[in-house]
């Protein structure tokens, strides 16, 4: 078990855990679970982390459906900051405490600031990873919202 299905067991949250074979030389993490899953793009969410205003270690988090591209500016508005850039892996993993390509917004070893993109809200369900690399967690965008303390916020071009 991943701390990020431990959480979701411990808070009694309805969720439903995939697991695949994951395939080293797939060029996109969050596109190869929804196709070996046979999920919508659209409905399988990955989460990025993003620095706040040029500081690498004041980091927030971002879930946005993984065939879309995170918006910098919208997701520093969404923050407060000013501007907005991608963490550094090395530094993502450090604040997770998982591996990139297996972070899950879930179970973090620190709480950050999340934040979920909108459309989420028009699935019943979606997937984000569930702390590894071929392992999804499937649950309600609200149970997620609840057990990340996120906002539902556009954060896509």
């Amino acid at each position: 078990m991943t701390p990020a299905i431990n959480l979701a067991k411990k808070k009694k949250i309805p969720h439903t855990v995939h697991q695949y074979k994951h395939d080293p030389n797939a060029a996109s993490y969050g596109l190869e679970a929804a196709e070996v899953l046979g999920q919508n793009p659209a409905q399988v969410f990955k989460t990025l982390l993003f620095c706040l205003n040029g500081e690498a270690k004041n980091l927030a988090v971002a879930i946005i459906p993984v065939e879309n591209k995170l918006n910098l500016k919208q997701a520093a508005k969404a923050a407060g900051a000013k501007k907005a850039e991608m963490a550094d892996p090395d530094i993502a993993q450090k604040a997770t405490g998982y591996v990139v390509g297996g972070i899950s917004p879930l179970g973090q070893k620190k709480a950050l600031p999340t934040f979920i993109h909108q459309s989420a809200l028009n699935f019943e369900t979606i997937c984000v990873s569930a702390g590894k690399r071929g392992l999804e967690i499937e649950l309600t965008p609200q149970d997620l919202a609840i057990l990340t303390k996120a906002n539902f916020v556009g954060l896509c071009q």
